[in-house]
């Protein structure tokens, strides 16, 4: 078998792109989207209709409406093509308001209601700050289950595993970047800093029997996928599925139950204070969270311009 047929026995792979030929082509259980990955897709000619159809449809809508109806027209097109779920991601700029974000939440998911898509096939993605957890919180007691991505540090995983949130997606690749830009080291294999941190959350969280599932993201090489293997989910880039289909090296799975209940660990709590302490304490976490709202921001700042360039 090829390193990702060998994945897939192990860990439920899952496409990060906004490309439906990939996902055709890579067959995934789930596949996740934002608001960078739209971006790109929507300057592509294969996909651009998509936008255009949104506007056409919704001319008197406002934008942010319209991208809303844009998001989950790629995410009807993603789930013909998947027997899982599709993520979808809430404006970024909400990433500091707890209500503002459950009102999307629940304006998502009854977009995808009216188009006849049960709630159990959507994770909606909300930024792991403080406040955007205590959304998921609300969100998930309604059945409404989330994704917290832009996880790059144990107090954020800890805090969305007690609020009971559905599934968290730590960066690795984001994580190794900060590292290697601050260090001028290259860290490689299982001294990827990335993929120490996403195995330390999954230890804790089956060390101590927590539900929430934990998916890793953001990957820069094919070692930090394959040094996860075990993991619960792994979303992945079309570029980075490939080379796993190309190679044909064995690969062993390094994540497991068993092997987290066997490390020895202590259980944490975090209220406000202590989670914003222990986040400050930690720079790449810090500086990686707020890098990755700005960006998420800007390219929702694009789209719009998109939009009302066709208004």
């Amino acid at each position: 078998m090829n390193q990702l047929e060998q994945l897939r026995q192990y860990t439920t792979v899952v496409a990060d792109t906004g490309n439906f030929q990939a996902m055709k082509a890579f067959a995934p259980h789930d596949a996740t989207t934002n608001p960078s990955l739209i971006l790109k897709a929507v300057q592509d000619a294969a996909y651009r209709p998509l936008l255009e159809r949104a506007v056409h449809e919704h001319r008197g809508k406002g934008v942010g409406d319209i991208i809303d109806r844009l998001l989950v027209a790629f995410g009807l097109e993603i789930l013909q093509l998947i027997p899982g779920r599709v993520s979808t991601e809430t404006d970024a700029r909400l990433s500091f308001d707890t209500r503002g974000t459950v009102d999307k939440g629940r304006a998502l998911i009854a977009l995808y209601q009216a188009a006849g898509i049960p709630r159990e096939r959507i994770l909606i993605k909300i930024a792991s700050t403080w406040e955007g957890i205590r959304a998921a919180e609300v969100l998930e007691r309604e059945g409404i289950h989330c994704n917290m991505t832009l996880l790059f540090g144990m107090p954020q995983a800890i805090a969305c595993a007690d609020a009971g949130v559905q599934l968290i997606s730590p960066f690795v690749g984001r994580i190794y970047d900060w590292y290697r830009k601050s260090t001028g080291q290259q860290c490689a294999g299982a001294d990827d800093p990335g993929v120490q941190s996403v195995r330390r959350i999954y230890n804790y969280y089956r060390k101590f029997g927590y539900r929430t599932e934990v998916m890793g993201a953001s990957f820069r090489n094919t070692s930090q996928i394959t040094e996860l293997a075990g993991c619960d989910l792994l979303t992945i880039s079309p570029e980075l599925l490939q080379q796993l289909r190309d190679a044909d090296a064995p690969l062993a799975r390094k994540l497991s139950v068993e092997s987290a209940q066997a490390e020895v660990l202590e259980k944490l709590a975090l209220d406000e204070n202590s989670f914003r302490l222990t986040m400050n304490d930690d720079p790449m976490a810090t500086e990686k969270l707020a890098e990755g709202i700005r960006g998420f921001c800007a390219d929702t700042v694009k789209l719009e311009q998109m939009i009302r360039a066709l208004q």
